[in-house]
């Protein structure tokens, strides 16, 4: 899963990921159209200047010591600014453009349209709960930042010193969606009091460099000027600050917060949901499409859960050989409590856990050339997840990196409760997480060459989450025997396998909760109930990742739609093409034009197995 920024939840592009640095040109390629390359650049440069902590990320020093505007003026400027902008991007004339013009412009349109869309339900108003926002985002604001030359940490001190206007526009933008009754479900917000407390306690107005905000200071003298303001802006500003916001929410937002979970339920009703489905899924499927194609996958992973099963020692040799059990699903159910109960499948400490991913990690780089043609430069790393954040998060969380900023990409791994983070999850979570998933197809986006820097910052749920989802199952094409060869690659261990399918599981679940709970009228406690009955998750695992789908709509819908339609596009190839099919031409065809939607993915698709006949 990709990490979100506060500061840029007023944008859908910004909102579902952050990705690296664009490759700056100066020229327009030969054949393009002039007024669409000023186009894509005019609002590009309105993405960097109005989400200033995204440019840094992205390498772009300019706005380095800004932050983001979260006042009602900016918030009405951009609707109108990008309302113009559609109109002028509408009025261009076709006629002569070439291939990469109507992709471009087809983007342009469609990020625009998204976005004004999105404004008309004031998601200013709604700007943060236990997964996401500022109370997140600023404790570990300094890793997206690029401390290179002397003056980034001047710039850093005076973004320090801005980030108190920041909470104070997040406290008045809350107040008016209380006004205006946009109030989010109560059970979204739990334990965002506790994230604001750990960049807001007291203890930090005595000692300011404690501070996780003042990290990158600790290289510099005591005296350094940058040193000095950062602790004056920690201690003045920012630990009140976030004290305000906690008291804020405990006595004032969270006891105001709805009880019902359904964003169906919430002021902006079922057209809300909707409009959240195309918005992350890239198609027009219904609800009701969406929950029955959920059922679907249900039933068809379920089949294949059991033929693991019965591939397992659990069943060989173990308690599955002896005992009786009335039917298939109570034996898969006793299966499954084996998995969340014993201590063979956990680490002992959070050092093992996380070795235990750099040790796969480097396995699975071994793999991807059998894959893969392209490869990007940017390398990777492990890190343990923030100690403020896990409680509250899901298992991981990807972090992109960027040359031009000299950030790494990141895989943050959740250590906290480690008798809820099975061994046998973590293949599957590693090839999602870094290679050949996000890590793999973020960088390879940020590094794409001879197309428009916007290509390379646009951002699609279903085709992001789909490609790491469809990652994870490229574990089978990997290791001495592939399944190309009868084996199961990597996952020839059966309770990795099983991980595999818990995990793809776990997505199709989604399909039916998330559906469930925002069309449907289910409970909570019945979402916790589907997804305990048809996954291996653990129950800390599942009670978060339920309320994170109450707490975003219907983000989780677009990992398996996404990769529901990856796959379909590889059959089609492989029936087609036969002895032509080339795997990496495939996966390089697939990501070689950057995030994209799912209509346009397939037009690309379709297009290459063509040219390959």
């Amino acid at each position: 899963m990709l990490a979100i920024a506060a500061a840029c939840v007023a944008s859908p592009m910004s909102a579902l990921a952050e990705p690296a640095a664009p490759v700056l040109h100066d020229t327009v390629a030969a054949g393009r159209s002039p007024a669409l390359i000023a186009l894509l650049d005019e609002h590009v440069e309105w993405l960097l200047v109005t989400y200033p902590t995204w440019a840094s990320r992205l390498g772009d020093d300019r706005y380095n010591d800004r932050l983001s505007n979260l006042g009602p003026e900016q918030t009405e400027d951009s609707r109108v600014v990008l309302a113009d902008r559609l109109e002028r991007l509408r009025a261009l004339d076709r006629s002569d453009f070439v291939e990469d013009d109507h992709v471009d412009a087809d983007l342009l349109d469609r990020e625009l349209s998204i976005t004004l869309a999105w404004s008309a339900f004031s998601p200013e108003q709604v700007p943060l709960n236990a997964m996401w926002g500022i109370q997140v985002e600023m404790p570990q604001a300094w890793r997206a930042f690029p401390f290179l030359r002397p003056r980034h940490y001047d710039d850093y001190a005076t973004r320090l010193e801005r980030w108190p206007t920041l909470v104070d526009q997040t406290i008045d933008n809350m107040r008016k969606g209380m006004q205006a009754g946009r109030m989010p479900p109560r059970v979204a917000m739990l334990g965002t009091v506790a994230q604001c407390m750990a960049a807001g306690d007291s203890r930090f107005d005595a000692d300011p460099a404690a501070h996780p905000m003042y990290a990158p200071f600790t290289s510099l003298d005591n005296d350094h000027p940058a040193a000095v303001r950062a602790r004056k802006a920690i201690a003045g500003g920012i630990a009140p600050a976030m004290r305000r916001l906690a008291a804020f929410l405990e006595e004032e937002y969270i006891p105001a917060c709805r009880e019902s979970i359904g964003a169906s339920d919430g002021i902006d009703g079922l057209p809300f949901y909707e409009f959240t489905l195309r918005q992350h899924t890239t198609t027009t499927l219904t609800a009701d499409q969406i929950h029955q194609i959920g059922l679907d996958e249900v039933a068809r992973i379920r089949a294949e859960m059991v033929e693991v099963m019965l591939r397992s020692d659990w069943f060989t040799q173990g308690p599955g050989a002896v005992e009786q059990f009335a039917t298939r699903d109570a034996q898969l159910a006793a299966f499954i409590n084996y998995l969340r109960t014993d201590p063979r499948f956990y680490h002992e400490s959070a050092r093992s856990l996380l070795d235990g991913y750099l040790a796969l990690s480097k396995v699975i780089d071994g793999e991807m050339p059998r894959l893969f043609r392209m490869m990007p430069r940017l390398p990777y790393t492990v890190r343990e997840m923030p100690a403020f954040m896990a409680p509250a998060s899901p298992t991981a969380y990807y972090n992109p990196g960027s040359i031009e900023a000299g950030i790494a990409g990141t895989f943050l791994a959740n250590t906290y409760r480690l008798d809820q983070r099975p061994k046998y999850e973590m293949l599957a979570l590693t090839l999602h997480e870094a290679v050949p998933g996000h890590h793999h197809q973020i960088a390879l986006a940020n590094e794409l060459e001879g197309v428009h820097r916007l290509r390379t910052m646009t951002s699609f749920t279903a085709f992001v989450e789909g490609w790491a989802l469809y990652a994870e199952s490229l574990g089978l094409d990997m290791g001495d025997t592939p399944r190309s060869q009868g084996g199961r690659g990597l996952y020839e261990d059966p309770y990795d396998d099983f991980g595999r399918l818990t995990y793809e599981m776990w997505r199709a679940c989604r399909l039916v909760v998330d559906t469930g709970m925002h069309a449907k009228g289910w409970t909570r406690q019945r979402a916790i109930d589907f997804m305990a009955a048809n996954s291996a998750l653990s129950m800390h695992n599942i009670e978060r990742e339920i309320d994170r789908y109450i707490g975003w709509p219907g983000q989780a819908c677009g990992y398996k739609i996404g990769e529901i339609t990856i796959q379909m596009l590889r059959r089609r190839a492989e029936n087609i093409l036969g002895e032509r099919f080339d795997i990496r031409d495939f996966h390089d065809v697939v990501l070689g034009a950057g995030a994209v939607p799912l209509d346009v993915l397939e037009r690309r698709v379709e297009r290459w197995i063509e040219r390959s006949q």
